[in-house]
């Protein structure tokens, strides 16, 4: 964090000119010295191998410590409180998008590109991290990625699976993130917006250079670049890496995730569109169909943007866009949300219960991707589910006893458990009227759905701590 503020404050100097340097120094420096301090007085920490109860505790301190310290710099030069400036920071790096600012568009560049490269590293620690550690775990269905990695697997030890792993991903998200941009820049943005915009819409996270976001272009090719790189964003990279090595498109179709999830994007786009003209928000059915396409993709792939204001549309399409952030994108991308290997494990046991109902006596498997599943993989989707339920509930009592709408605490809820960012009611705009205390759950719940539940609530439970 120390040399990413580094180097956002030369980029101040040099580049954009806008006198932010020394708000950006000012927590740069003393990270960096304090790092070189600890490496320097630990030499030996390389020679002890991580187990998974160490790749537990870094992985969630690391979003907490980073959302920490990438607040510094929000702090000094937006002057809202550090209770806000966590929040803003801790969205950005678990790719939320939800903001308590507003008038981007008066902010200093570096600033502003400062939040979208936050959301990019985010995203780039959120794949390392669901394709390294979360198999790992069993977190309903998420072993099953074990098997779609790319990289050498020999055994269960962490470490150089995440090397291997990483080398691949990492090749995979760069590509993904120049050839967003490039699109972008010949869909009309200049080079600060179509790389800034790269940033947040490759990691799914939202975020924007103006207030109006997406919108403010007013664009048909801008919109339709976004489509496209949400999407990508929220398919499993392991398999755009198994696509790009074999050079064929027909990989993403036989993915039964992926194919799965690309149905119910363009089946609930139809249905937000039949309601928008029904509802007369647009005429022509070509306007309406474009923008229910972007907002679906935007909210079931959990990034967020906006290009109509959509917070005034019919309530059957605020509720069916929450429904889809739950619904989320697939497992080892940078999407928030369930993740469609979860729902389609759940809806493959709902039928499974349905035959055995109907047939006492019949023996039945259950299968994916043409494979059966082991039992433990079956009970963790269950137990995932019912836990975002309980979450949900839970923190929606929470934020309505400090005075929010049901209907506000519900969406501003689902928008940070699944990492989606936008939220309904008096939040439409942005979460400035939430209370510090409500502002410090919503960081909560956007470190727990990003880190997927079991990781965050594991820490919780005294038999963890047990040697």
């Amino acid at each position: 964090m120390g040399l990413v503020q580094l180097v956002f404050a030369l980029l101040s100097l040099a580049l954009f000119e806008d006198g932010v340097m020394e708000d950006f120094l000012f927590s740069s420096l003393p990270m960096l010295g304090v790092a070189v301090w600890m490496l320097s007085s630990r030499s030996d920490w390389r020679d002890h191998p991580i187990g998974l109860r160490d790749s537990l505790v870094f992985a969630v301190m690391t979003w907490v410590i980073m959302g920490l310290l990438g607040a510094i710099p929000v702090m000094e030069i937006t002057g809202v409180s550090f209770t806000d400036a966590v929040f803003e920071s801790v969205s950005a790096l678990t790719t939320t998008g939800a903001t308590i600012l507003d008038n981007l568009d008066s902010r200093p560049r570096a600033f502003l590109m400062y939040r979208q490269f936050l959301q990019w590293l985010g995203g780039l620690g959120v794949v390392i991290f669901v394709v390294a550690i979360l198999p790992m775990l069993n977190t309903g269905g998420m072993k099953l990625l074990k098997a779609e990695t790319p990289g050498p697997i020999k055994d269960d030890k962490l470490s150089p699976r995440i090397s291997s792993s990483a080398h691949y991903l990492f090749i995979v998200y760069m590509v993904l993130t120049f050839t967003c941009a490039v699109g972008y820049f010949l869909a009309g943005m200049d080079l600060f917006d179509a790389l800034g915009h790269s940033f947040s819409t490759v990691s799914t996270g939202g975020f924007s250079t103006h207030d109006a976001s997406i919108g403010y272009f007013k664009s048909d090719a801008v919109l339709w670049v976004a489509n496209l790189f949400m999407l990508l964003g929220a398919i499993s990279f392991a398999v755009h890496f198994r696509a790009m090595s074999g050079r064929s498109l027909k990989i993403y179709w036989r993915d039964e995730e992926s194919r799965v999830f690309l149905l119910t994007v363009l089946f609930i786009s139809l249905l937000i569109t039949s309601e928008l003209l029904e509802a007369g928000i647009y005429h022509h059915p070509w306007d309406a169909f474009q923008m229910a396409m972007f907002h679906m993709i935007s909210f079931v792939t959990s990034t967020g943007f906006g290009a109509a204001d959509f917070t005034h549309w019919p309530a059957f399409v605020a509720l069916t866009l929450v429904i889809s952030g739950y619904l989320g994108g697939c497992s080892g991308s940078t999407a928030g949300g369930n993740k469609f290997i979860r729902n389609i494990l759940s809806l493959k046991l709902i039928a499974l219960e349905i035959k055995r109902i109907m047939h006492p006596r019949g023996v039945f498997i259950l299968k994916y991707q043409g494979k059966s599943l082991q039992v433990s993989v079956l009970s963790s989707t269950i137990m995932f589910m019912a836990l975002v339920a309980t979450s949900t509930v839970v923190l929606t009592l929470i934020l309505m006893g400090t005075g929010l709408s049901f209907w506000g605490a519900l969406s501003a809820v689902a928008a940070c458990l699944n990492v989606l960012g936008p939220a309904f009611g008096e939040l439409g705009s942005n979460f400035q009227p939430v209370t510090d205390f409500g502002t410090w759950v919503l960081s909560f719940a956007m470190i727990l759905g990003r880190l997927e539940y079991f990781t965050v609530l594991t820490l919780f439970l005294p038999v963890f701590w047990r040697f």
